[in-house]
């Protein structure tokens, strides 16, 4: 079952490079981006784009651990709450 979610996750994974890839070669087009007073220097589309998606991916392997916490300290956390349960407390 494992190898089958593998698959399919590549495969989803090839799609997308593959749809980037094509959109970014079609749209060669030199952009720049605005951001309030910031504007950036003329780019193409794919260029861009491969930049924003690596960011992206980037960012979001930096926040897992900062959203999901140490999983010694929930450990921690949950030995300190059965600990105080009495065990005649009903």
């Amino acid at each position: 079952m494992k190898t089958i979610t593998n698959l399919i996750t590549s495969l989803i994974i090839a799609f997308w490079l593959g749809a980037i890839a094509i959109f970014s070669i079609q749209n060669i087009t030199e952009i720049s981006l605005k951001f309030l007073v910031w504007q950036s220097i003329k780019l193409p589309v794919g260029v861009l784009l491969a930049f924003s998606i690596g960011g992206g991916l980037i960012l979001g392997v930096l926040l897992i651990p900062l959203l999901t916490g140490s999983k010694s300290s929930k450990r921690k956390r949950s030995l300190r709450d059965f600990q105080t349960v009495d065990e005649f407390d009903f």
